[in-house]
């Protein structure tokens, strides 16, 4: 287990959350499972307590913690892609498993972490020189739920 690592709360689903980032993302796989040795107030002996996983080579542990703490937009992954077809593969991998999507590139898997799906496209055009660019680049975003593409490279060409 790495030495810093990011510790994500689940209630009961952290294995199969660590399985679907290891199918869906590259750099990505499951480590050790870490079951209960004995009974315990919420489950029992032989129920996955902890799940090491990496995603996208970040190293992170899945937390089968219960409903106490879930998910906000305070923490996300933010997934930087280099074309339109691996923004639409892993939009369309997170909603097509029970997600849901929001404003301008972000959307939630089912079990409520949220993601930033992001064109490096988008982010050279809010990086822009040319102040007009950036903010007719930005306006664009702001109308999309996932971000296309050709729409903010038309959006910063004006």
């Amino acid at each position: 287990m790495a030495k810093n690592t990011i510790c994500l709360w689940y209630d009961g689903a952290a294995e199969e959350a660590a399985r679907f980032y290891a199918r869906t993302f590259p750099a990505s796989s499951i480590g050790h499972i870490l079951r209960a040795p004995g009974n315990y107030p919420s489950g029992k002996r032989g129920d996955v307590l902890l799940v090491e996983f990496t995603v996208i080579g970040l190293p992170c542990v899945g937390l089968n913690g219960g409903p106490g703490f879930p998910h906000n937009e305070a923490f996300s992954f933010q997934v930087l892609t280099d074309d339109q077809a691996e923004t639409d593969r892993y939009w369309s991998a997170i909603l097509d498993h029970g997600g849901t999507e929001g404003a301008c590139g972000w959307c939630r898997d089912k079990w409520g972490l949220s993601w930033q799906i992001t064109p490096r496209a988008l982010l050279d055009a809010l990086r822009e020189a040319d102040p007009a660019a950036a903010k007719r680049s930005f306006e664009a975003m702001m109308g999309m739920k996932k971000i296309h593409i050709a729409t903010i490279e038309a959006a910063r060409r004006g």
